[in-house]
């Protein structure tokens, strides 16, 4: 975490071996032999050059004295967008997420003095190769600060929620191999920040300030059971550290957007659900399920400026739809569409750093066949019942319960179960046996946001309903997906009727036809309002009529 240790971490990432370089003159980093060259060019402090474009003021002015330096600040943006069209993301929203922190620690009666202190996501290599991994910040570290660049710090003091962002001090080869070599003041307007400094300054600035006590994030992912690695630096033992609260605070208050962070939230779902159309236009039989993902990838970025998908991206065809997370490396989204085949595509694309997670179910030759029609029908009706229900101060576990209970009605008035009432089957949890998964869970800057088992009931040990992310009663400000699903797994259709308490309701003469054939699954992004919910996936079509027109060409 020192200076060197970035500075050398990047050298090698990009070929240059600073050992058999001359120790620089200048107090920042190596001078390799490539810049030995540059200065013989005449790139020299202070100077103008083809590597300078202009000639630099004194150290903290606006033009750094270093080669390849940043702009002048007058023309650095202080919000975030990809390009023209895209979303313009202000600064004030991460900044109000600041405040948001600062509020409820002072409400918890935080001592006075207290400053919170973070460590941003770190550029790693592949394996043991010089190839960097693809970098995505950290998503706490993003909530607070919105920076994109990797090997930051940052601190805030509760007090008067002054930030201080701390950034790598990186060598003056960087100019050439990566870009413009941005200075404090840069980052200070980019970022909307109270003071930027290098991270080589932390424990000085840190003594400057004299925390009463340095409130870190140590806590357990309760999706993936991962434990949050602490930040670390050194000469921390100087400091009073407590890892008590800010974990279980901040996931809080993750849970409920803003108004600005719904205003990105509403942004991706509408480029995700633009993008799901334009798979469902050019998807046929013949084609590849990756063709999907890839056209997918293609819109969401050219037109939404999204380099990035939250998640995975499912391209499921005929039985591969009843994998509940196909697509992985040993399912690569590569069986070829056949003509009759149902297809299940649950794809979200993200922007910075928030995501969406949407699932569109469709023909694959734009014709629903009646059995398909049935399936799909059910599942939009498990949908649409339960975003109906879906208010302040409604359980997710009914609401998981709701959507299994319309499915099972369903399932009895086509003959596919039989012998028994509604309360019956769902006493001996039938309705798992079609919709294997929880209904839904928290999104946000995390596919599966954090917070859902944060001030919440513990998980119900009951088959289905066990998978839940979350058992929190639904607030205001809230972003969940209504995922319900209806599918036709042979594993779990031979578990019940192996099991007598299960068999008797299940009509085999109904059920066989279904076998092999998938499933369904209908996922919206869902937001919780005063006084019921906002579809935030709205515009991608929902019912069989819509769907055959669209891929049909009529709309």
């Amino acid at each position: 975490h020192t200076k060197q240790t970035i500075e050398e971490r990047w050298l090698l990432s990009s070929g240059i071996n600073a050992e058999y370089g001359e120790r620089c003159t200048c107090k920042q980093g190596y001078r390799t032999s490539l810049q030995i060259e540059m200065k013989k060019r005449g790139c020299r402090d202070g100077v103008q050059t083809k590597y300078n474009s202009r000639k630099c003021n004194d150290a903290e002015g606006n033009l750094s004295k270093r080669c390849g330096v940043a702009r002048n600040t007058k023309d650095v943006p202080d919000y975030y967008q990809m390009g023209p069209g895209t979303l313009k993301i202000p600064n004030s929203l991460f900044k109000d997420n600041r405040k948001r922190i600062c509020d409820r620690l002072v409400a918890k009666n935080v001592p006075r003095g207290a400053v919170m202190f973070f460590e941003g996501g770190k550029q790693v290599q592949q394996y043991d190769t010089d190839r960097d991994v693809e970098f995505q910040q950290e998503s706490y570290f993003m909530w607070l600060f919105g920076v994109m660049e990797a090997d930051f710090y940052g601190a805030i003091d509760v007090d008067n929620c002054e930030s201080i962002l701390f950034m790598p001090r990186l060598p003056d080869s960087y100019a050439v191999w990566m870009g413009e070599l941005k200075t404090p003041e840069y980052f200070k307007t980019r970022y909307g920040v109270d003071r930027v400094q290098y991270t080589d300054e932390i424990v000085t600035i840190l003594n400057q300030l004299r925390p009463s006590a340095l409130l870190i994030m140590d806590g357990v992912n309760s999706d993936s059971k991962s434990h949050f690695q602490a930040p670390s630096f050194e000469g921390m033992d100087q400091f009073k550290v407590d890892t008590a609260i800010l974990y279980a605070e901040i996931a809080e208050c993750r849970v409920r957007k803003s108004p600005a962070e719904m205003d990105v939230m509403r942004y991706v779902n509408e480029v995700s659900c633009e993008a799901h159309k334009e798979v469902m236009k050019m998807m046929r039989p013949g084609r590849m399920e990756y063709e999907g993902e890839a056209t997918f990838k293609h819109y969401a970025y050219m037109k939404g400026g999204m380099r990035f998908v939250g998640y995975t991206c499912i391209c499921a065809s005929g039985a591969n739809n009843a994998v509940l997370h196909y697509g992985h490396a040993g399912e690569p989204n590569d069986k070829r569409v056949n003509d009759g085949d149902m297809l299940l595509f649950d794809m979200g694309a993200e922007y910075a750093g928030y995501t969406a997670d949407i699932t569109a179910s469709f023909p694959a030759n734009g014709r629903f066949t009646e059995n398909q029609k049935f399936v799909y029908n059910t599942c939009l009706k498990a949908n649409k019942a339960v975003q109906a229900a879906m208010r302040p101060g409604v359980s997710w576990p009914d609401m998981h319960r709701l959507a299994e209970r319309t499915i099972v009605e369903e399932f009895i008035k086509e003959g596919l179960l039989v012998n028994g009432t509604v309360d019956e089957m769902t006493e001996a949890f039938m309705g798992a046996i079609f919709m294997p998964h929880g209904l839904g869970h928290l999104i946000g800057l995390d596919v599966h946001d954090v917070g859902g088992y944060v001030n919440a009931p513990p998980r119900i040990d009951e088959p289905g309903i066990k998978y839940l992310r979350t058992t929190r009663v639904l607030e205001e400000g809230m972003v969940i997906t209504v995922e319900p699903g209806v599918y036709f797994g042979d594993a779990l259709i031979d578990a019940a009727y192996a099991n007598p308490a299960q068999a008797k309701f299940m009509n085999k003469e109904k059920i066989e036809p279904f076998r092999g054939t998938g499933g369904v699954r209908i996922e919206d992004g869902v937001a919780v309002t005063g006084n019921g919910s906002e579809l935030l996936s709205h515009n991608i079509p929902r019912t069989v009529e819509e769907i055959e027109a669209l891929m049909n060409r009529t709309i």
